[in-house]
């Protein structure tokens, strides 16, 4: 996609659409923006969806057709149960069509960072189209919201959603070859996906008892306004991950002369079907995607039936609970990357899912017990906060490994996959909940369906944990892969330069030109305001060397503590 068929540059060529990361390895404002706000305003309208979307459609878009009992007509609820089940399969395929547009994808700015910008426009839409839609009078069946609601529904989660998950997904493994900085941007990755869970349930709640009109007495028109705010601030976070993200794995083989076709669906499906690695890690992500999506959806009706009557009350019982399911990964993410640095991602994630088998034990077995509870939920969510935080740096450390066997690699099926099970977990935890409960109406099985089944899950994943030994092979696979690509490059007649190399270069041209952008500036100031341009320029390289000199201080200091 350099170019098109009729020789014009293709979009991404535009230096206007050029990444402005130019580092070699991954800094700072790569890891905030593009890893962690991108993501963060991304996805902070599934993060309310999670916890709220089933309840705005009973509680305000069909409210109106509620009985003297609260209780909804059948056909709605028959229609809420039916709509994210069978919606299921369009989100599945929509993630795989997703992660084929993404591997069939060449350009110089990528191949999953186009669809990310793309999906800025579509996400937001989806967004705000999915509470535009008009509220029935409750005098007769709301056909048209119902069909409304179910191509928004689509809209977002068939379409818009796996364009952009799938491909932010794939950004881990195509950021860079650097294990440990995979690992790094994981964690922030995933942390920002953790922040719009917890702002969905700790901080969305507020609003809408402050803006929304409540649950008593919803303002619809609130809602859609509320939305349309969400939308925007999706598309604007969207395009500023774009610009802060860079895919230096895809430049590896762009960058080369040696082209390659593109690897058919079947080949790639045999590569990782016959990986025992791939299996551990998608049958691991699957049930602890799928528990937690079950724990997620019951939560307020196990606070409704636990504590509704004690002096917490069931509103201030989930607002701690929630809080205590999120504080203590926040606190965990500051030390899984050194710790897995040091002992490997495998050995700290199963460590952490034992201790959250024992916080889900603590809790399951005194579930009216408040303090028990939240004793528990915080063990458990300390001890999931490794698998959350490392488990897109273990799909990478397996695409490598699978590379490094068949010479192709498989992102975008295996992030596809990776984006089906994140995506129809809700809807598919959603239905299951409503059949094995009642609709929440069975309060032993709401215990089972917030704290049981996940925990048996803990269990089960650590098992898998000892047998997903791919990072001791991740050394030998990269010298596969390099020896690969330099036989390819050699036997086609072109120059081989190391990618290490070629990414130092790229960075000390992006550098030049950046130092000759900063005098050309300093001049022009100069010339307006009748300064000496040599003067100014002394006191910016003395104002540089303090810095440079305080910084091997601050460096000498540190290695003289340890």
């Amino acid at each position: 996609m350099a170019k098109n068929s009729d020789g014009r540059k293709s979009l991404f060529e535009n230096p206007v659409f050029a990444t402005r990361v130019k580092s070699a390895n991954v800094k700072a404002p790569e890891l905030l923006f593009g890893y962690f706000l991108g993501p963060f305003g991304a996805l902070l309208a599934s993060g309310i969806f999670t916890s709220f979307l089933n309840r705005y459609w009973t509680d305000v878009l069909f409210v109106n057709y509620k009985d003297a009992d609260g209780a909804l007509p059948a056909f709605i609820t028959t229609f809420l149960t039916l709509l994210p089940m069978l919606s299921a399969i369009l989100i599945v395929a929509g993630n795989l069509v997703a992660g084929q547009l993404i591997e069939r994808t060449k350009t110089r700015g990528g191949k999953a960072r186009p669809w990310i910008l793309l999906s800025s426009v579509l996400l937001a839409a989806a967004c705000i189209l999915m509470f535009v839609i008009p509220a029935g009078n409750g005098e007769k069946a709301p056909v048209a919201a119902m069909v409304l609601t179910a191509v928004a529904y689509n809209l977002y989660y068939s379409v818009a959603y796996p364009l952009y998950n799938t491909a932010n997904s794939t950004l881990i493994p195509l950021s860079t070859r650097n294990s440990s900085q995979r690992g790094l941007l994981a964690s922030f990755s995933n942390f920002a996906h953790l922040g719009v869970m917890g702002a969905g349930g700790m901080v969305f709640p507020i609003v809408v008892s402050l803006f929304l009109g409540g649950w008593n007495t919803p303002n619809a028109t609130a809602w859609a306004i509320a939305f349309i705010a969400i939308g925007i601030v999706t598309f604007l976070f969207i395009v500023l991950q774009y610009y802060f993200t860079r895919e230096r794995v895809t430049e590896e083989t762009y960058s080369a002369a040696v082209k390659k076709a593109g690897v058919s669906v079947g080949r790639q499906l045999k590569a990782v079907g016959t990986d025992g690695f791939w299996w551990l890690i998608i049958v691991f992500y699957l049930i602890f995607q799928f528990s937690g999506s079950l724990k997620n959806m019951s939560v307020t009706y196990f606070c409704a039936n636990q504590f509704a009557d004690s002096v917490f009350g069931e509103d201030l019982a989930m607002s701690v609970i929630n809080i205590l399911g999120a504080v203590p990964m926040a606190v965990a993410m500051a030390f899984i990357w050194p710790l897995s640095r040091r002992f490997g991602k495998r050995i700290v994630v199963a460590v952490g899912l034992v201790i959250g088998l024992a916080g889900g034990v603590i809790a399951g077995c005194f579930p009216d017990n408040f303090y028990a509870v939240c004793v528990g939920v915080a063990l458990k969510s300390f001890g999931s906060s490794p698998a959350c935080y490392m488990i897109l740096a273990m799909f990478a450390d397996v695409l490598d490994h699978i590379e490094a066997k068949h010479g192709f690699r498989c992102d975008g099926l295996t992030m596809s996959i990776y984006s089906s099970i994140m995506a129809a977990s809700g809807p598919l935890a959603a239905g299951i909940f409503n059949a094995i409960s009642g609709g929440g109406s069975n309060s032993a099985m709401v215990t089972v369906s917030y704290i049981w089944i996940e925990t048996a899950v803990y269990g089960a994943c650590a098992v898998l944990m000892l047998f997903f030994t791919v990072e001791k092979f991740l050394k030998n696979d990269r010298a596969a892969i390099l020896e690969r690509q330099k036989a390819e490059a050699l036997a086609a007649g072109i120059e081989w330069i190391e990618p290490e190399e070629r990414l130092r270069a790229e960075q000390e041209r992006a550098e030049a030109e950046a130092e000759q952008a900063r005098l050309a500036e300093l001049k022009a100031k100069c010339e307006k305001k009748g300064l000496d341009f040599e003067e100014q320029e002394a006191q910016y390289q003395a104002r540089l060397a303090q810095k440079r000199r305080r910084a091997e201080e601050k460096k000498a200091a540190k290695e003289k503590r340890k």
